[in-house]
């Protein structure tokens, strides 16, 4: 392979992967917000879908604060081994915690759309060395 190719090659990767990192700093972004803006929401989540009820929403909002520093940390690219895998393990866990909903996929249409991010999660997880566009740390 020649190396403008080769460039060219590592310049589209860099780029779709800073795509994949923005799309997926969205979603978790608004779910952080969420925590902030509506801390009920979350407690509610937090008791359907994994079980744990009472959070109270002083919990809401360590936990958002919490989110809010990690999802910073993974937009900018910083500790990427620890920030992407984390991602990848919380949006993991929020998409396997909603299994039943799965079993009703035609009144729960719009819980299927958290696979294909997962699987963003995953490629950004396992390509991180290669995505250095924009990026603050390791």
């Amino acid at each position: 392979m020649s190396e403008a190719v080769s460039n060219d090659v590592r310049t589209r990767l860099q780029w779709s992967l800073l795509a994949l990192r923005l799309g997926v700093f969205i979603v978790m972004f608004v779910w952080t917000l969420d925590k902030f803006v509506n801390p009920g929401h979350s407690i509610a989540i937090f008791e359907k879908f994994y079980s744990i009820p009472g959070l109270g929403e002083t919990v809401a909002y360590i936990m958002g604060a919490l989110q809010l520093i990690l999802v910073l940390a993974f937009v900018a690219g910083i500790k990427k081994r620890f920030t992407y895998g984390l991602i990848f393990l919380m949006h993991g866990g929020s998409t396997l915690s909603a299994l039943g909903q799965y079993l009703d996929a035609f009144n729960n249409l719009l819980f299927f759309a958290a696979w294909p991010m997962w699987a963003a999660c995953f490629v950004l997880y396992f390509m991180r060395d290669q995505d250095t566009k924009f990026t603050l740390g390791n």
